[in-house]
């Protein structure tokens, strides 16, 4: 069955892996209570060491007691990401898989372009 796409949908900008989860303390405990289709936040880390364009990614909003740190888009694809952010875009993420993988928590997830 084919998805009609509306003008109030949001474009897919990206899908990937959230990059670095193995250095998140504590993810193990919380991997419970995410959930496939649940929205993530997008937080743009201009300051970062390591890369110029390096994009947190987050369950709810960095003030919010609840708010996990996830990991961030993979270094490589996140430029445009950064720059849309940087411009003052409304971007979000969805997560779209995870699974376990050894001591690696595997997160998929689709960037999203909100008009």
């Amino acid at each position: 069955m084919m998805k009609i796409v509306t003008d109030s949908d949001p474009l897919v900008l990206l899908e990937c892996l959230v990059a670095g989860t193995s250095h998140r303390p504590n993810l193990e405990k919380y991997e419970p209570k995410l959930k496939v289709g649940q929205a993530l936040l997008l937080t743009r880390e201009a300051d970062n060491h390591y890369d110029d364009w390096a994009v947190q990614v987050h369950t709810a909003p960095a003030t919010d007691p609840a708010n996990v740190w996830l990991g961030y888009l993979p270094e490589g694809r996140n430029e445009t990401v950064a720059r849309l952010l940087d411009a003052g875009k409304n971007l979000s993420a969805r997560l779209n898989h995870k699974s376990w993988e050894t001591d690696w928590l595997h997160l998929d997830i689709e960037v999203l372009l909100h008009e």
